[in-house]
This record gives C-alpha cells, sequence and structure tokens, in this order.
C-alpha cells in the first residue's frame, strides 16, 4: 500500500498578494493582478505587450535575512522565501527532524532570464571581461532548489524539473512520489518564475501567445471567453510542504489536505500547440484518477489550465466534456489564471495550492472576465463570482509547450 502524502503548508507568492491570506481575499474579491508595467521595471516602448501580472511590494527582508537570497536572480529568492511561508505555517521544527530525509523539488519553466539578457549586453558592449562570476550560478534554473536546501538546510533529494508551463505540477507530483517511494519523508516542492522582460516577452508576442490589450489589462486575460486573444504573462511562486502522514502525525502537524493523484502524458502532437482532439490532457487526468483510486464522479472542482488562448481553452474544455461525461456539468471549473496570469513554470503549483484552500474552505474561486462564453466551451466556469462548494476532490490541470501535461488531484484530509 503506497504512502500518503499530505499538504502541511504553502506559500504564495503572485500578482494578486504575497502570501496565503492576501491570495484567498483577491480570489473571492475577483481581483485581477494585471497591468501596465511601470517604466522603472521595463521599458516597453518597443515591445507590442506592454503589460503583465507583476508581483508588487515585494521585500524578501521581511521573512528571510538579506544575506540568504544575496545575489540570487528573483526567480530564486521568489523560492526561498515561498518555502519560509510554507515552512512558517507548517510550524516546521528542522531542530527536531531528520534533515538527511528532507527534500527539495523546485523548478521553473524559463530561468534566470534578468541575467541572460543583462550579461548578453554586457558582453557584447565590453567583452568577456564584463560578464560577472556569478553569472552561471544565478542565471541556472536547478539554484532554486539548491538555495532552499542550502537555506533550510534540506539534505535528502535536490532535483529542479524544467517543463515548461507544467513544471510546477510535475515539481509537487514527483515529489510526492520520492516520498511514497520511501527516499524521504519531508519535501519543499512548487515552481517560480520570474522572468517578465523584454526577450521573453517579444517571444511570446512574436510567436501570437499573448494577448494584447494594452488598452484594458486587466481584463485581458479572459479564459473561455470567445474574445480572448492570448495569455498574460506572469510572475510568482507556489512553494509546498509536503509530508508522509506518518511524519506529519509523529510531530503534530496540521493538515491541509491530502495529495491522492498524480498523472503526466505527451501530446507526441506539435512544440507550442495543444492537440486540438484533447487526447493528451485526457490521458494525464485518467492517469491521476487511477492514482487516486476514484471515481470520476468524485472530482468536484477543477482548477484548469485555462490560458485564456484560443486552442488550449476549446481543447482542455473537450478533454474534460469526453473524459467526464455527463459528470462534466456538474463539476465547478475555473481557471485563476483570469486574475494572475500565466506565471508559466509556478502555474501549476500555485493553482495546487488554490486547491487546497478551496478543499478548506468550501468556495470555489471565480474566472474573471468570463462575460461572452465561448460556445465551444460549454461547461460551468463559475463566472466572475466565487460559488460556495463542498469539495472533496480537486484537481489540477496543467499542459506547457512540447506537448507535456500533467494533472494532480487534492483530496479533503479525513
Amino acid at each position: 500500500m503506497k504512502k500518503r502524502v499530505v499538504v502541511t503548508g504553502y506559500g504564495l507568492i503572485t500578482p494578486i498578494g504575497i502570501g496565503n491570506e492576501e491570495n484567498w481575499n483577491s480570489l473571492m474579491a475577483g481581483k485581477s493582478g494585471i497591468g501596465l508595467i511601470p517604466a522603472e521595471r521595463l521599458n516597453t516602448e518597443d515591445l507590442p505587450v506592454k503589460f503583465a501580472g507583476l508581483v508588487k511590494d515585494f521585500d524578501a527582508s521581511k521573512f528571510v535575512e538579506p544575506k540568504s537570497v544575496k545575489r540570487h536572480e528573483t526567480f530564486v529568492t521568489f523560492a526561498v522565501v515561498a518555502s519560509q511561508m510554507a515552512l512558517t505555517m507548517a510550524n516546521f521544527d528542522s531542530e527536531k527532524v531528520d534533515l538527511d530525509r528532507c527534500g527539495t523539488c523546485v523548478g521553473s519553466g524559463i530561468g534566470g532570464f534578468h541575467a541572460i539578457e543583462e550579461t548578453t549586453r554586457a558582453f557584447d558592449a565590453r567583452g568577456v571581461k564584463k560578464i560577472s562570476p556569478f553569472f552561471i550560478p544565478t542565471s541556472i534554473i536547478n539554484m532554486a532548489s539548491g538555495a532552499v536546501s542550502i537555506q533550510f538546510g534540506f539534505k535528502g533529494p535536490n532535483l529542479s524539473i524544467v517543463t515548461a508551463c507544467t513544471t510546477g505540477t510535475h515539481s509537487v507530483g514527483e515529489a510526492v512520489k520520492i516520498i511514497q517511494r520511501d527516499d524521504a519523508d519531508v519535501m519543499l516542492a512548487g515552481g517560480t518564475e520570474s522572468a517578465i522582460t523584454s526577450l521573453a516577452i517579444g517571444g511570446f508576442a512574436n510567436m501570437k501567445a499573448l494577448s494584447k490589450r494594452n488598452d484594458d489589462p486587466e481584463k485581458a486575460s479572459r479564459p473561455f471567453d470567445k474574445d480572448r486573444d492570448g495569455f498574460v504573462m506572469g510572475e510568482g511562486c507556489g512553494i509546498m510542504l509536503l509530508e508522509s502522514l506518518e511524519h506529519a502525525q509523529a510531530r503534530g502537524a496540521k493538515i491541509y489536505g491530502e495529495v491522492v493523484g498524480y498523472g503526466a502524458s505527451a501530446d507526441a502532437h506539435h512544440m507550442t500547440a495543444p492537440d486540438e482532439t484533447g487526447a493528451g490532457a485526457i490521458r494525464s487526468m485518467k492517469a491521476a484518477v487511477r492514482d487516486a483510486g476514484i471515481e470520476l464522479t468524485d472530482v468536484d472542482y477543477i482548477n484548469a489550465h485555462g490560458t485564456s488562448t484560443p486552442f488550449n481553452d476549446k481543447g482542455e474544455s473537450k478533454a474534460i466534456t469526453e473524459l467526464f461525461g455527463d459528470h462534466a456539468k456538474k463539476i465547478k471549473i475555473s481557471s485563476t489564471k483570469s486574475m494572475t496570469g500565466h506565471l508559466l513554470g509556478a502555474a501549476g503549483s500555485v493553482e495546487g495550492i488554490y486547491c487546497c484552500m478551496a478543499i478548506e474552505k468550501g468556495i470555489v474561486p471565480p474566472t474573471i472576465n468570463l462575460v461572452n462564453q465561448d460556445h465551444e466551451c460549454t461547461l460551468d466556469y463559475v463566472p466572475n463570482t466565487p460559488q460556495e462548494k463542498e469539495v472533496k476532490y480537486a484537481l489540477s490541470n496543467s499542459f506547457g509547450f512540447g506537448g507535456t501535461n500533467g494533472t494532480l488531484i487534492f483530496k479533503k484530509y479525513e
């Protein structure tokens, strides 16, 4: 019998808030975290897209010693701070656990784009001597997991997953499997991202993936709406503290949910476009349901990938309808990306935490900006207003470039 893995803490840094309470309040208020990018953050004069979901008023020193994040890229700092939030929430005392049995699995979709851009400019202008000796260790993706491991003395498995927009989901799912195969008792797991740069925005915009509603940024992310025109880039981090049930019980931890299912699949179809049949998404969700040992009719809520792109929303809706059949109409579905924007590698873990919150609170967050529902998206997307709903099982989907898919299922702890 496989080990049960529970969530005993989590930390959130997103465009709609820093910390768990601020995030939940923003979700319940249907608050958008998307706006024009200020000039002091980025010069957007020559960019076709001038808005994003930015983390606001972030001060790492409120959570950790400044020296512990010195010289880190922002995506790494986010991971360290969100991990501290998770540990604090969990009342985790490092002196009372076996740190050899505590690990980290923190990934990123893009990593240190800021350092890469800035260093490239310096190199092009003034040559190799202008490359900082800190360039490599600040920009490579596994520094997020490494910095968390170093900061908190976690000496178990230490790895980073890089699967584009599915990174956060895969990171949590693989961390669960590490605990289940008894390679660790505790894992800090999730995704982190801070890649709102000229190169990233220009690249996504030129492949026609981004919304271009520069005149109305707060309403640009509109999943399942017929007038959607692309996703909105965001930044942030979501980290979960995962423990085996036995470990959590032994230290008297409060349990906020249980991770019961994890599925992954590949579209094997196209580098960036999802399979319009939804077959890959169906395989991922079906695998997660099988892993959870539940019936399809047990799923109460789905936090959809819901990117606000024409193909994704339609394909995901089709996949849910085909897999769940008549029960699909009874499931509450929402895309919180309508408020946060798309946090890329951090999206899956942030949205997994939102699932835990919905289970705990008995309320599902809305999909805002859903005014004219696409006739090809026929399900209940909780438009614009949160809804009370007892949630025993919540499912979270993530789909990424390269045709990579991931699904997590969370259960109310009993």
